[in-house]
Parts: C-alpha cells; sequence; structure tokens
C-alpha cells in the first residue's frame, strides 16, 4: 500500500458521455468540453511509483518528471481549439522528512511558504480537437524547480512537499464576449495515482531502483556487464594482494605500487569499497 494513500477522491472533469469522440464540427457555444474524457497513459507504471511513494527530482537549474505526464484525450469537437495546461497544488500543508529505518515518509511540520503558482502550457496549444486526439498527449517538457526566482517558466515546487499534478483543458471560443462562458470553457482531470513527493534527491532507494530500470534515459546510472565483470576481478585483486601483504611483508614497496594502480582503476567507478588496504607493516 502506498505510503501517501488518502481517503475516497473524485477525479475532476465532466463525467463520460456516450459517442463524445464521434462529434464533429464546430463546437456548439459553452458546450465544448462537456464531453470530454482523459486517460492517463502508463497507469501500471505510475502505480508502481505510487505503492513505493513516488519521488520527483527538484534542482535549480529544472528536472524533468519521470514518469512523464501523459494522457489520451476523447470526446472534443475536431474542428474547435484547445489549450491544454497543467498546474501543481500542494496535497497538504505539511513538510515532510524520510525515516531510513522504517523507510517512510513523517510529518517534519507545517509547510512552507507556498510557492508562487504557475501554469505550463503545452507548447503545441492552442490546437483543434482532431490534433490533440490523435495521439498521446506528452508533457515531457516540463521541468520542476526549487528556486524561487526563476525565470525560464518551470514549475516551482518545495522540496519535502507533496504536489498534485492537475491537467486543465481550455476551450478557445472564437466570440468576442466569451468571457462570459469562462466556467463553461474548461474542464480539470487529476490522477491521485500521479501524486509525489518534491525531494533535491532521492530519499527511498527502491524509488531509484524502479526509475533506473524503467527510464530509457537513466542508463547512465546502470553498470554495464563488462564493467561489472571488471569491478568483480578488482575486489578479488584486492582480498589478495590484502592476503599477500599478510603472508609476504618483505615484498611491501612492490605491492603497494600495484595497490595504487588498483586503487586508480576503483576510483574510474568510484568504489569505496574497492580501496587498497593499510599497507603499513610493523617492523619485525
Amino acid at each position: 500500500m502506498s505510503p501517501f494513500r488518502s481517503s475516497t477522491e473524485l477525479r475532476g472533469g465532466a463525467a463520460p458521455r456516450g459517442g463524445a469522440a464521434s462529434r464533429g464540427g464546430a463546437a456548439p457555444r459553452g458546450g465544448a468540453v462537456s464531453g470530454i474524457t482523459v486517460q492517463l497513459e502508463m497507469p501500471a507504471l505510475w502505480q508502481q511509483f505510487d505503492q513505493l511513494g513516488t519521488e520527483m527530482i527538484v534542482t535549480k537549474a529544472g528536472r524533468r518528471m519521470f514518469p512523464t505526464f501523459q494522457v489520451q484525450i476523447t470526446g472534443m469537437y475536431p474542428a474547435a481549439e484547445y489549450v491544454l495546461l497543467m498546474d501543481f497544488v500542494p496535497v497538504d500543508d505539511k513538510r515532510y522528512r524520510y525515516a531510513f529505518h522504517s523507510s517512510s515518509w513523517l510529518v517534519a511540520g507545517r509547510a512552507d511558504v507556498v510557492a508562487p503558482s504557475r501554469m505550463h502550457f503545452h507548447p503545441d496549444s492552442p490546437a483543434c480537437g482532431a490534433q490533440w486526439m490523435k495521439q498521446t498527449v506528452s508533457f515531457d517538457s516540463l521541468k520542476l524547480t526549487n528556486n524561487l526566482l526563476d525565470d525560464n517558466g518551470h514549475m516551482i515546487l518545495n522540496s519535502m512537499h507533496r504536489y498534485q499534478p492537475r491537467f486543465h483543458v481550455v476551450y478557445v471560443e472564437p466570440a468576442p464576449d466569451s468571457y462570459f462562458n469562462a466556467h463553461r470553457n474548461f474542464c480539470s482531470f487529476s490522477f491521485p495515482e500521479t501524486r509525489f513527493m518534491a525531494v533535491t534527491a532521492y530519499q527511498n532507494h527502491r524509488i531509484t531502483q524502479l526509475k533506473i530500470a524503467s527510464n530509457p534515459f537513466a542508463k547512465g546510472f546502470r553498470t554495464a556487464d563488462g564493467q561489472d565483470r571488471l569491478v568483480t576481478v578488482l575486489k578479488s585483486l584486492r582480498n589478495a594482494f590484502s592476503d599477500f601483504l599478510t603472508t609476504c611483508p618483505c615484498h611491501t614497496c612492490s605491492v603497494a605500487i600495484s595497490l595504487h594502480k588498483l586503487e586508480y582503476q576503483c576510483r574510474l567507478f568510484n568504489t569505496d569499497s574497492l580501496s587498497p588496504p593499510n599497507l603499513s607493516v610493523q617492523a619485525e
């Protein structure tokens, strides 16, 4: 069960209506969003993360989300124009900390001052309904930042706070007095399984493992088979040299040189556990 699971929630937006996807022509006044339905892509992956307690990295420069927020839309009027956008709202008024001994999030106090509210417009907006519905809509350009002074348009979030992504559809009404129908020209959708904790570094190691395993762009964090074999060899050599030192102290000098070469190789892999043993030998 997810450490963030809450009470029953309802997704925003109008209830699905049969036959909405088969509509044609321009939208009638104020009725362009009433039949829109939105389906979250990769729901199984989102649920996997949700069960562990999803974490999303925030950096000063901005970091993309993974999983990426992607949806499939139906029920739009093909010839009508729509704007798609997202925002992020705090789930509660609390700040959290991660308890490593229990692998769970604990309340650490009241939330920090709410970061400046922003909306992220999909770069293809506005576009006709036919275009939005013909393929998956992806917000892969959206970035998260903890820089309150960000001027790049990234979404500003507070680290160690929980957020709910929200997806909005806005009908672009051509009428000059469209603002009178503004309340009928948009609908919002939220998916509880996309909630996440904003962090500057992953806290739960299982989240790290799942991101590496499921993110095709995380290859830099993986260790290739060849490197795995080399690390194994280096460990074996390290142990062999260590045993050799204890049995043949007269060869300390030559072994020390070899060990320092080995240490250099180990550092290439950032593996502290491979550092050579203490070379000091007590005089007999």
